[in-house]
């Protein structure tokens, strides 16, 4: 396959790991890698770091994402119900003998509603990636929108057929395939700075580590603790409207300090259990031509670091802090279904 691009951004990983690849820094998560999240296994508990998928319940956090709809299917005759007897008549003469009783369901789902992964599929730039002086719509390793992301339309693949994929490059599949398994490194920010809402800097960053002697390590994956999703599930799928924007810390992505720091750390995955990792602040002062997200923008577009968001840290930061740890073995693979831009998932933490 031909390059895609002739300039990249400055200071990103395209083309590190091949003209092709559509991983990132997951390409990270080495055997020797995996083997050091092994080695953090000392008391054989592991911890579901995954909210119920159906909250933060309503849409105040995001009108466009929507609880799931949990449904029964339609049973043999066509009927719908909670379950259904198995009587396999057109296969039997007489009484059906079978005693088995079925249930299958189907769930509509937003794929970004709750804990969930962002592929670099998520977020693109506009960027002169031909080096001609025109910017085009182009996403992480120089994949173009509209052309390996687009939306929905049935001329998707330019050949007339009917394909509803959104990503043909850069979905969340090629990660569920490695398995996303390493060494994760919890940093408490709850602990130390509160549940006020606030925009957490890189010196505010590295003085709550250094407090609590916590090492990232290139190929780690950093998972922030700021209490939010712990608030969401106190709300009980009724969030307050106002509260959920201002509630607890992230981090704050105008702090150009902390994104040089992000690029070089060399984590393979950024994690929060807050929405969006970084703060949404809306309007800036900057009036020159930048990213509305510039922690998403860093890490999906410029390095192919995967973001995680609404992870639910609570009960792995307490019985981390409370044994003198921060780190841990991490599986985290998304859904394997090709072309996914978001990805619900069950993490689990090992200690």
């Amino acid at each position: 396959m031909a390059k895609r691009w002739k300039e990249r951004p400055s200071g990103s990983t395209w083309g590190d790991w091949g003209d092709d690849d559509e991983l990132g820094r997951i390409n990270l998560l080495t055997p020797e890698k995996v083997l050091q999240g092994v080695g953090e296994v000392e008391a054989g508990i592991s911890f579901c770091l995954s909210l119920p998928l159906d909250f933060p319940g309503g849409t105040a956090l995001n009108q466009r994402r929507h609880p799931p709809v949990l449904a029964p299917t339609e049973d043999m005759r066509g009927n719908s119900g909670a379950f259904y007897n198995v009587h396999m008549k057109d296969m039997e003469e007489g009484h059906p003998k079978y005693v088995d009783v079925w249930a299958d369901d189907v769930v509509t789902l937003s794929l970004q509603y709750s804990t969930q992964w962002d592929s670099l599929a998520h977020v693109g730039a506009e960027f002169d990636a031909d080096g001609d002086g025109v910017e085009e719509a182009v996403y992480y390793n120089g994949y173009r929108g509209g052309v390996d992301v687009v939306g929905p339309r049935s001329d998707a693949r330019g050949d007339g057929s009917s394909h509803l994929c959104f990503a043909h490059h850069l979905g969340l599949e090629h990660m569920a395939a490695t398995g996303v398994q390493g060494r994760g490194v919890l940093v408490d920010l709850a602990r130390h700075l509160g549940h006020d809402f606030r925009l957490v800097d890189l010196e505010t960053l590295q003085a709550v580590m250094a407090v609590d002697d916590v090492v990232v390590e290139p190929g780690d994956i950093l998972l922030l603790h700021t209490g939010f999703a712990t608030k969401v599930l106190e709300w009980d799928r009724e969030p307050d409207a106002a509260q959920i924007h201002r509630t607890c810390c992230s981090l704050d992505g105008r702090d150009q300090a902390l994104l040089g720091w992000i690029a070089d750390s060399r984590i393979a995955a950024l994690v929060a259990d807050n929405y969006a990792v970084e703060g949404l602040i809306g309007r800036d002062r900057d009036e020159s031509r930048h990213s509305f997200l510039p922690v998403h923008h860093l890490c999906l577009f410029r390095l192919g670091v995967p973001l995680g968001e609404m992870w639910y840290l609570h009960e792995l930061a307490g019985w981390l802090h409370e044994h003198g740890r921060s780190r841990f073995l991490l599986t985290a693979p998304p859904l394997r279904l090709p072309g996914a831009v978001g990805s619900p998932l069950t993490p689990v933490a090992t200690v």
